[in-house]
């Protein structure tokens, strides 16, 4: 029973980083319908941003100051410097990018985008010497294979669109209403287009939020304290772009409905939640494992688009997302397997050498020898009631030896 236990309690233990990652891709796919609706009827984007990270820092800073303040290092200028540039990439120019490029296309679309992201990261990863690659191992091969493809369907997604392809429940769902007038077809290509380059860039942002949040969590340990800090930051940063790029007071209003839906879900789930959760998982798998899971994300939202949003999906996007996806998945594959060497080479090894089975025997008998003395110690114990003075036990000659790395 006992041996059940310690099984079951084990693949939890390793299962952790996937269940928290499939969650995350769950809360992010209500996100973008959600924001979708919200920016159809009209809501500033930059405005959004705002009030999505102030809900964000009120929620998650208690947490932080109470929980991490015996732990919390202090401040250094250049820990500020990271912290601000951290609120830059992630809650300003990914976040305003991302949602800019969402108004211009679809959910599905933009979250086909996003699956860009462990090959950006893994160019990144490698530029600033997290990755290694070593082009004669086939792990190697298949990330930077997986690369190419990645970029090749992102191109086709931007510049082929394609036929609209018809659900079978297609006909039965119209669209929700949207504050913006319909286009013709000429300005919703270029619309299009515009869209996808507002997303490449905002995914790039987010591939260098990844990459300095891992530098970051090196040097700063607390957590929670750090996700409030950038979230608290990129606020400050997102009042002072609104109020550059919206001269409108109106903007500012939210009411109760479904703008202030979207701030609060967005605050909770997709930046406190998902930021803290993210560095947890980082810390123990890397940034490439963290920006795997995407295409999850995108099967959700295509499914939850065409019902809720009546979202068309075009054979482009389709075509795209295939060779995008496989391309994700070549990535994660040769990081698993980068991850199963390095797990090997950790777990120590028994050495053999020549005649190597007269020297297990005599490793045997050296642990027999080692039993019987200590019952004889322990029975001395029991009829001489002097001080236990402690002397190390005697160790059988290389027991266990740390394989050499190749």
């Amino acid at each position: 029973m006992e041996g059940k236990m310690g099984c079951f309690g084990d693949f939890i233990q390793r299962a952790k980083p996937y269940i928290a990652m499939i969650s995350l891709q769950f809360g992010y796919a209500g996100m973008n319908i959600i924001t979708k609706v919200s920016l159809n009827r009209g809501m500033s984007h930059y405005v959004l941003v705002v009030y999505r990270h102030a809900f964000a820092t009120a929620v998650i800073a208690p947490f932080a100051i109470i929980l991490e303040r015996k732990v919390r290092p202090k401040i250094t200028f250049p820990m500020f410097m990271q912290i601000f540039v951290l609120g830059l990439l992630g809650p300003v120019i990914d976040q305003n990018f991302y949602y800019a490029g969402l108004k211009f296309t679809s959910p599905t679309f933009s979250c086909a985008m996003s699956n860009m992201l462990p090959a950006m990261t893994f160019v990144m990863a490698v530029l600033c010497r997290m990755e290694k690659v070593d082009i004669k191992k086939l792990r190697c091969q298949a990330k930077v294979v997986g690369t190419i493809v990645t970029v090749c369907g992102a191109m086709l997604m931007t510049l082929y669109k394609g036929r609209v392809i018809n659900f079978v429940w297609s006909q039965y769902i119209h669209p929700p209403h949207s504050s913006s007038p319909p286009l013709s077809a000429a300005a919703a290509d270029k619309d299009w287009v515009k869209g996808s380059i507002l997303l490449i860039i905002a995914t790039f942002a987010w591939a260098s939020f990844f990459i300095l949040q891992a530098i970051t969590m090196r040097k700063y340990t607390a957590h929670l304290s750090l996700t409030s800090l950038v979230c608290f930051v990129g606020t400050l940063q997102s009042i002072a772009v609104t109020f550059v790029m919206e001269h409108r007071p109106s903007v500012w209003s939210i009411g109760w409905d479904m703008n202030l839906l979207a701030a609060a879900y967005a605050g909770i789930v997709s930046s406190s939640i998902a930021y803290y959760v993210q560095g947890l998982v980082m810390q123990k798998r890397g940034p490439v494992f963290v920006t795997a899971f995407s295409p999850l994300m995108m099967i959700i939202v295509a499914i939850m688009g065409s019902f809720i949003l009546a979202e068309k999906i075009y054979v482009g996007g389709v075509l795209g997302s295939v060779l995008i996806v496989a391309g994700l998945y070549s990535v994660l594959w040769g990081k698993y397997k980068e991850y199963k060497e390095t797990e090997a080479e950790a777990i120590p090894e028994p050495v053999k050498h020549n005649g190597g089975n007269n020297q297990m025997i005599m490793v045997t008998d050296d642990l027999e020898a080692n039993d019987i003395e200590m019952q004889k110690s322990q029975i001395n114990k029991n009829f001489v009631p002097a001080i236990a003075i402690s002397a190390p036990i005697p160790q059988p000659p290389m027991l266990a030896v740390a394989a050499p790395k190749p």
